[in-house]
């Protein structure tokens, strides 16, 4: 029998704690045994002392088991269990294309998404831009969408983790949500808890990001690669920028109408597309669905120009009750707020050059957050029609005719300030500057 204050302590203290004294205190999270002022205590001792890769994984598995963990053996799948996690960033509507691409490559791809967090979009928020789809479907639904079309974008259910959820509403008001071994267990906990074969994560760097520097990126990505390896799933890790929006959009409705553009072969952002292939190479090698990134690759470009990709997609929002005709008729069901106009850099912003040298992405997404696209509390309701289209990219020419971006809000006082917010988040130069990369760096095996 351990005792709450003892385990504190001895964290405190900096010593190691024991998979038993973890397992305690995550079951206490989990009946409610154990007191809100007993878990900030925990955590901030965690904040400063750190974990041990060995308590990592012990954290890890056992918000794991602190409630249901997926099977999928019985449905006798015929490929590999996939899903990606992303850190979060500006415009990272990444997911909406990855899940159908690894699925129309013999993937399956139960991809349980959450909502926006601060200035960064939710996939689960942009799922549900869609006119009827259910991102919370039941059990037996999901799985049958899952098993008949290889993917099943939905958002997370209280079964799965629930330690996680309690652990983290207490760390959000108590300045740990840093911790980095407290976010590897948060993140890792509830995709353990999907019963995968394979993971891969893509680990934001940059203003837009969680973690601002690759230096930052790198810790994290490498505690979550080696804790869930630890843990017994395959993972792999990208580390990617996230110095500007990575796609042509920001906001709900808007960035679905892009991954919908994307798929069908009309729109690719060079950058989001980079970033979707790499993903995708790295999901299919760790699935053994390819020898190699290389041929990984191909096979990606492949189900993309034949159109399967889309079908797929398509087929995942109509089994989840969205529309039938999604990709013929997504502007009808897709609707943007009826404000939009274009904003331009001020002349005394030319002064300074012609060339976008930076933007402070972080801002942009504040400005769809201020708009209406985000929450500033839990319980705000969103207005998926609102959000940012056409933002141009770091080392683009512009004069005072050349759009920053479209401002699409749902009236002109809104419209306004979002302009102001998103017009000061662009840099000018006079030289064009050297561009970062799209993807920092490959963290695995």
């Amino acid at each position: 029998m351990f005792l709450p204050q003892e385990i504190i302590r001895k964290k405190r203290d900096g010593g190691a704690l024991s998979r038993a004294e973890i397992e305690f205190f995550v079951k206490g999270l989990t009946d409610q045994s154990i007191s809100e002022s007993q878990i900030s205590a925990l955590a901030m001792a965690i904040f400063f002392q750190g974990m041990s890769m060995d308590e990592r994984v012990h954290l890890t598995e056992a918000m794991r088991d602190s409630g249901q963990v997926l099977q999928w053996q019985d449905l006798k799948l015929d490929g590999p269990v996939l899903d990606k996690h992303s850190t979060g960033g500006v415009g990272d509507v990444v997911s909406l294309m990855l899940g159908p691409i690894i699925a129309a490559c013999g993937g399956y791809v139960p991809m349980i998404s959450g909502r926006g967090l601060g200035h960064t979009g939710g996939t689960l928020d942009k799922m549900n831009a869609i006119p009827n789809y259910q991102t919370l479907p039941t059990d037996k639904q999901f799985r049958q969408v899952v098993a008949d079309v290889g993917v099943a974008i939905i958002g997370q259910t209280g079964s799965l983790a629930p330690a996680d959820k309690r652990f983290y509403a207490t760390r959000d008001v108590t300045a740990t949500v840093e911790s980095i071994p407290l976010i590897t267990a948060s993140i890792l906990s509830k995709k353990l808890a999907a019963g995968l074969d394979g993971l891969v994560l893509d680990v934001k760097a940059g203003n837009g990001a969680i973690m601002p520097t690759e230096q930052a990126a790198e810790e994290l990505a490498s505690s979550l690669v080696k804790v869930s390896q630890g843990a017994g799933l395959a993972t792999s890790a990208l580390i990617t920028d996230m110095n500007q929006v990575l796609s042509f959009s920001a906001g709900n409705a808007v960035e679905v109408r892009e991954a919908i553009r994307y798929l069908r072969g009309d729109l690719r952002a060079p950058r989001l597309h980079q970033v979707t292939v790499a993903l995708a190479a790295e999901m299919l090698v760790l699935g053994k669905l390819a020898e190699s990134l290389t041929t990984a690759e191909a096979l990606v470009e492949k189900v993309l120009a034949n159109g399967t990709a889309a079908e797929k997609f398509a087929q995942m929002v109509h089994a989840l009750d969205g529309p039938g005709d999604i990709l013929e008729n997504y502007q009808q069901h897709l609707p943007l707020a009826k404000v939009a106009a274009p904003i331009y850099a001020s002349a005394e912003q030319l002064t300074a050059g012609p060339w976008v040298s930076h933007i402070d992405t972080r801002q942009v997404g504040m400005a769809v957050v201020a708009l209406g696209g985000g929450r500033r509390r839990s319980e705000d309701e969103l207005d998926y029609s609102v959000g940012l289209d056409e933002i141009v990219g770091l080392g683009t020419k512009v004069d005072e005719q050349t759009p920053l971006a479209m401002v699409l809000a749902a009236d002109e006082a809104s419209w306004q300030a979002a302009a102001e917010t998103v017009r000061e988040a662009f840099s000018f130069s006079s030289q064009r500057s050297e561009l970062p990369p799209a993807v920092y760096q490959r963290i695995g095996e």
